[in-house]
C-alpha cells in the first residue's frame, strides 16, 4: 500500500477545510460579534496501526483537521446609537428564530419591528426574562438598557435581556451570521451574570482580515506542497507499473 498517497491526499483535504474556514472568517469579519472559526491539525492511526508495541504489524498515521469556534472577546467601539448593544464577558444574547427555537448571538445591532418587539436585524425577537422584549408601539420615549440588561422605555420597565452563558461554548453549533444553537448534550447553560451590557456600543468580530489573508496564503502553499507529493508518488507508481509490465 502506498501510504504516502493517502497521507498527501488527507493533508490536502485538511488544508482545504482550513481554507474554507478562513473564507468564513473573511466573510464574517464585518459582522458585529462574529466569532472566528479555527482549525487544529492532528494525526490518527490508520491501516494496520496498533497501540501494542510488540504487535509487529505495520501502521501509519493520517493527518486530520478539526474545526472549532473561538469565543474570545472582540473589541468594542462606540456608535452612539441607543439600539446598539455590546456584551463584556462570556455571555450571549438569546433570541427566538422563525421556527420557534432558541438561538444565541453576540451581535447587538437591535431594532424595533412594527409590533414593537426588540429584534435582530433579520427580525428575530430578542428574548427577555419573561419572553420577547415588548415595547410600546408609537411611544417615542427613548429606550434605555442598563449594564445588567434591564430594558426600559421612559420610566416603564419592559424586561431584562436574557443573557446566557455556556460551560463549553466551543460546542455550540454555528448557524451563520454570528448565530449559534445549543445542540450538544454536553452543553450546560446558566444566566450570564458575569457579563455586562454596554448600550451605544457594538462588538467587532474577533477575527482579523489581515491575519486571515496571511493564513490563507499558508494554507494554499501547504495544499500545493501536498499536491506535488501526490503527483510525484503517482508518477513513480506509473513508472513502476510500466517497468514491471515491460519484458526485459
Amino acid at each position: 500500500m502506498e501510504v504516502s498517497l493517502y497521507q498527501a491526499a488527507a493533508a490536502m483535504n485538511a488544508t482545504e477545510q482550513w481554507q474554507e474556514l478562513i473564507s468564513e472568517n473573511l466573510a464574517g469579519a464585518a459582522t458585529p460579534g462574529g466569532r472566528k472559526r479555527e482549525v487544529s491539525f492532528s494525526a490518527v492511526e490508520a491501516g494496520l496501526a496498533s497501540s501494542g508495541s510488540n504487535s509487529g504489524k505495520p501502521g501509519y498515521v493520517i493527518p486530520v483537521a478539526t474545526a472549532s469556534t473561538n469565543f474570545a472577546q472582540g473589541e468594542l467601539h462606540s456608535t452612539g446609537d441607543s439600539m446598539d448593544v455590546a456584551l463584556e464577558g462570556p455571555g450571549l444574547f438569546t433570541l427566538q428564530t422563525a421556527d420557534g427555537q432558541l438561538a444565541y448571538t453576540r451581535n447587538g445591532e437591535f431594532q424595533i419591528n412594527a409590533q414593537g418587539q426588540l429584534t435582530t436585524t433579520r427580525g428575530d425577537p430578542i428574548m427577555g426574562d419573561s419572553g420577547p422584549i415588548q415595547l410600546t408601539v408609537g411611544n417615542s420615549t427613548p429606550v434605555t438598557i442598563s449594564a445588567t440588561g434591564e430594558v426600559s422605555q421612559g420610566d416603564s420597565r419592559k424586561g431584562k435581556l436574557q443573557i446566557t452563558d455556556f460551560n463549553k461554548p466551543g460546542l455550540l453549533t454555528a448557524l451563520g451570521g454570528g448565530m449559534f444553537r445549543a445542540d450538544s448534550a454536553d452543553l450546560q447553560s446558566s444566566p450570564g451574570d458575569d457579563t455586562h451590557v454596554r448600550q451605544g456600543f457594538v462588538e467587532n468580530a474577533n477575527s482579523s482580515p489581515t491575519n486571515e489573508k496571511s493564513g490563507l496564503i499558508t494554507a494554499m502553499r501547504m495544499f500545493e506542497s501536498n499536491q506535488k507529493v501526490l503527483q510525484m508518488q503517482s508518477d513513480r507508481m506509473s513508472r513502476e507499473i510500466t517497468d514491471l509490465g515491460t519484458p526485459s
